[in-house]
């Protein structure tokens, strides 16, 4: 099943995606719902982001390429960091570009968990149990601030400005990350090709292991880490992330402010 978040007339609401027509329903995925029966093209749909997550997890050194490339060690646990919350945006919205000097601006295209159930605590077999499902993510950063002030790198800052985490197109319940991968194209040129069979740490053992650290609560997103391909983008820059099984999330950077 495909969950969405879209406008029914003046009202914000979920909906599910069936064969190209989106039906509204009362209520969330997580807590219960009814279709409405109200329908309309998926051309014409007019969407919005998901509802804001008390939290967004992203991990760091998550991919055996990168780590290659890059001289890393394989972790011996995830490595993570917070964006803030408010830096969600969603499928077709605008990336603003930050005020003031923040450097170059680089996308990242990943994998978002989306968790449906709460969580603490819990093992990798469970993990499933608790996971709504999964989206496509572009963990936006502004890479010359992380090393800007060498004695305090500027993880939260760099990756949490508005639009700095868009997720969509849809949340995918039946989506298999063994097999998939990740492309990103910038103006229409793939930039990044990557495997997800590629990750230290997959998706349920994530969940698992983040689990035991915070608790995660229904809405929460985790973003899997990214692969080799990152590069700055300009502004007027469509970024296409796309996961077979998935869709395609779309946006640009520096198109105005975020929804």
């Amino acid at each position: 099943m495909k969950w969405l978040r879209c406008m029914d007339g003046d009202v914000e609401t979920w909906a599910i995606l069936e064969d190209d027509v989106v039906e509204t329903v009362d209520g969330t995925p997580c807590d219960g719902h009814a279709r409405t029966g109200r329908r309309h093209a998926l051309a014409g749909t007019r969407w919005r982001p998901l509802p804001r997550p008390s939290k967004i997890l992203a991990l760091w050194n998550n991919f055996g390429a990168a780590a290659a490339k890059n001289g890393w060690s394989r972790p011996a646990e995830p490595l993570w960091f917070l964006k803030a919350p408010s830096s969600l945006a969603g499928h077709g919205d605008p990336i603003p570009v930050p005020a003031g000097d923040v450097g170059r601006v680089a996308y990242e295209g990943e994998l978002a968990i989306v968790i449906g159930r709460r969580a603490r605590a819990i093992d990798a077999s469970e993990a499933a149990a608790h996971v709504l499902g999964y989206a496509c993510a572009n963990d936006v950063t502004a890479i010359e601030l992380l090393g800007r002030d060498p004695s305090f790198p500027q993880w939260c800052r760099a990756k949490g400005f508005d639009g700095f985490g868009a997720v969509g197109p849809v949340v995918e319940t039946a989506f298999d990350p063994a097999g998939a991968s990740v492309r990103t194209s910038v103006d229409g040129r793939v930039r990044q090709d990557y495997p997800l069979s590629d990750m230290f740490f997959p998706p349920h053992e994530l969940v698992a292991r983040l689990s035991r650290d915070v608790t995660l609560e229904p809405g929460d997103v985790i973003l899997c880490g990214t692969s080799v391909g990152v590069l700055p983008m300009k502004p007027g820059a469509r970024v296409e992330v796309t996961i077979d099984g998935i869709g395609t999330l779309s946006n640009v950077y520096g198109g105005g402010a975020a929804g």
